[in-house]
């Protein structure tokens, strides 16, 4: 089997860096259809590809000593059966002679007989010197060194070093290479008799269930082989969703007589986490295709105060003008504050991509902030470390429209100091969270009058 797993993980590699397929994606789809394999050829898998990817471009450095043909130059075939199979024998539990002779088997399958010879010697040649390789030399090549050691595109490690300091960006690159458990919540309402069964019962099934050291309801779950089929998933005990993504519910500090909206909520979780609370509660977004993923939350939750439409956040929509007690606002981003669950985002995010997602957010908010009441509570939150997206469109947003930022109320204040008054950057390495950024802003009561810092809008 471990050959037909590794032909898999081949053609996964080859899918995400040539045609652009979403990893996170494609290893669902393999592990939901040959749900008969045994679990250690699933984790398997799932490593190899994961693995493969997050470590792309330091495996690529290392071919790159051992092989006379550049990476750059070599057949896509090739090069990521090569990269599947240094990581074996780099990053993996895994004899190196069979990770040489299963890619020299699989060369031959796939056609290419005559680069048998050529995958196999730089294979030996790496096993045989794989504690040699040269790496940067972190004193003169500092910025070089990070982007190889981890794996992260330079200009990435050279922005968030201009945005960080050297002491955050070594320990976000750190955070985002480490392996994560998957972080639940539990439902509202939830009795605490309930709350012990549900333990129970992930217990008997050999599954690791810790509390999060932030929220009470939250709890991170190791060795989950499949979270659809652990006991209470069907009958909506709890629900997939990361702290980062709870604590824009408690920055809201929503009131059992709110209305909340939420523009662009898909796949739902803050929105069904929200409604639990909230007098009823609205969730749009732009397609069909996310609009039912919300519907299937909100059903599996049971959740019957939650109205789920489809509706593109940038064009108005007068009959909810100043209707809102609270709007979150989760934007279309970057992601980069998850690259360390959808690791194929590093490579295909560039500095232009980044300007055209800014714009899009500037689109959004120039519409959406209508639909928050004078007085009322607009939720700011991306899923990405970047100034452009976060702090400077903040400074943006409060320089031209009636909300300024104000402090978390101090009953769903996190445990730790907010970065600025109002906002909060959650980072991978120095939180047990994703990657993630919060600002609280207030609606003015009557007219504009609001006035930022003046370090906001340099």
């Amino acid at each position: 089997m471990k050959e037909n797993v590794r032909e898999m993980a081949l053609d996964i590699l080859l899918s995400v860096t040539e045609e652009k397929a979403f990893s996170h994606v494609l290893i669902k789809n393999v592990l939901d259809k040959y749900n008969y394999w045994d679990k250690r050829d699933k984790d398997f898998l799932k490593r190899l590809v994961e693995g493969s990817l997050e470590r792309m471009l330091q495996l690529d450095y290392v071919l790159d000593q051992f092989s006379r043909t550049p990476v750059a130059q070599m057949k896509p075939l090739i090069k990521n059966l090569l990269r599947v199979s240094v990581y074996q024998i780099m990053f993996m539990d895994v004899p190196d002679s069979a990770a040489c002779n299963e890619a020299t088997k699989l060369a031959g399958k796939r056609g290419f007989r005559g680069l048998q010879g050529f995958v196999n010697g730089v294979l030996r040649n790496i096993a045989r010197q794989k504690d040699a390789v040269a790496w940067p030399d972190p004193e003169r090549e500092p910025l070089k060194y990070l982007s190889v050691l981890y794996s992260m595109p330079l200009w990435l490690v050279e922005k968030w070093q201009e945005e960080l300091g050297s002491r955050q960006t070594a320990s976000l690159l750190q955070g985002l290479l480490a392996i994560r458990p998957v972080t639940v919540r539990l439902r509202g309402g939830l009795s605490e008799a309930d709350r012990f069964a549900w333990l129970n019962q992930l217990n008997q099934a050999g599954v690791g269930a810790a509390a999060h050291p932030y929220l009470t309801y939250a709890y991170d779950l190791y060795h989950t082989a499949g979270v659809a089929n652990l006991p209470g998933y069907a009958e909506g005990v709890f629900t997939v969703q990361d702290v980062s993504s709870m604590l824009v519910v408690e920055a809201a500090g929503i009131g059992t007589g709110d209305f909340l909206l939420d523009v662009c909520a898909a796949p739902g979780g803050k929105a069904v986490h929200g409604a639990e609370r909230a007098a009823r509660a609205e969730a749009r977004d732009v397609t069909v295709a996310k609009t039912d993923l919300i519907r299937g939350q909100m059903i599996r939750m049971k959740i019957h105060n939650l109205e789920v439409t489809e509706h593109d956040a940038r064009i108005p929509d007068q009959t909810l003008f100043e209707k809102a007690d609270i709007l979150f606002a989760d934007l279309p981003c970057s992601g980069l504050g998850v690259i360390g669950k959808k690791r194929d985002i590093k490579y295909k995010i560039t500095p232009e991509g980044l300007a055209d997602v800014a714009a899009l957010q500037r689109d959004i908010l120039s519409t959406v902030w209508q639909y928050v009441k004078p007085g009322g509570l607009l939720i700011y939150s991306t899923c990405t470390i970047s100034s452009a997206e976060n702090e400077a469109m903040m400074a943006w947003f409060t320089a031209r429209f009636p909300f300024r930022r104000e402090h978390f109320p101090d009953e769903t204040k996190p445990p730790f100091t907010e970065s600025r008054d109002g906002m909060l950057q959650l980072l991978p390495g120095i939180h047990p969270t994703d990657g993630f950024f919060i600002c609280r802003l207030r609606r003015s009561e009557a007219g504009y009058g609001m006035q930022e810092d003046e370090d906001d809008r340099q």
